[in-house]
């Protein structure tokens, strides 16, 4: 490829990969979570509170330092079982505050023991944690074009997260903020910001018109 189009290629934000597919920049860094898990529909229950739980660890830190620490978090909160969860004790939080391995904030901990608890009165509430949290989905005449924007840390926060995270936080759900709420909507595939051009998107667009909502 000539470099003035690798040049409009990253002014775009995106970058050819080494088998030569076209990708969101950020790719370089995380290449096993851009092209299998961002933007990909989740309605695991289980796999919903993880993602609830290392995007509120995430809050003022580096995704790419929480999702290398994800096994370790894995293991120290019993697969993000929030049943489990729940049920943690004072002794639970210790053994957590001198784990080296994960990221040791009491704050967001006790937040982790909190939300596995409000996680439980969800269910009771819609039936699962995936048809509430699917609810918030956007229409897709509310979704911004994606190719007006570059990079996909651009928007930050939507309509659809604000109220997200006034539901929430409504419920007794702790650290969900607009801004992480719009990050567990990417994570969770609600919606779908890999950039124009980028070969994962249209793959996801085909996951998402695949899904049986919750």
């Amino acid at each position: 490829m000539a470099a003035t189009d690798e040049a409009e290629l990253q002014q775009a934000g995106l970058r050819i990969t080494d088998d030569g597919r076209i990708c969101c920049a950020w790719q370089a860094n995380m290449p096993d979570y851009h092209d299998s898990e961002w933007g990909r529909p989740v309605v695991s229950d289980r796999l919903l509170f993880e993602k609830v739980c290392l995007e509120s660890f995430h809050s003022g830190m580096s995704w790419h330092l929480i999702y290398n620490k994800r096994e370790n978090f894995r293991r120290a909160f019993d697969g993000f079982d929030f049943d489990r969860v729940a049920a943690y004790s004072e002794q639970d939080v210790a053994r957590l505050m001198v784990d080296k391995s994960i990221v040791r904030n009491r704050a967001k901990i006790l937040s982790a023991i909190n939300n596995a608890r409000c996680a439980q009165a969800l269910v009771t509430e819609a039936g699962s944690l995936a048809a509430w949290f699917w609810q918030f989905e956007p229409t897709a005449d509310n979704r911004p074009l994606r190719v007006d924007l570059q990079f996909w840390q651009t928007q930050s926060t939507s309509p659809e997260a604000i109220a997200m995270s006034k539901a929430l936080k409504k419920r007794g759900w702790t650290w969900v903020g607009p801004v992480t709420c719009y990050a567990l909507m990417q994570a969770l595939g609600l919606v779908n910001d890999h950039l124009e051009g980028c070969c994962c998107r249209a793959e996801c667009e085909a996951d998402r018109a695949a899904l049986q909502r919750p």
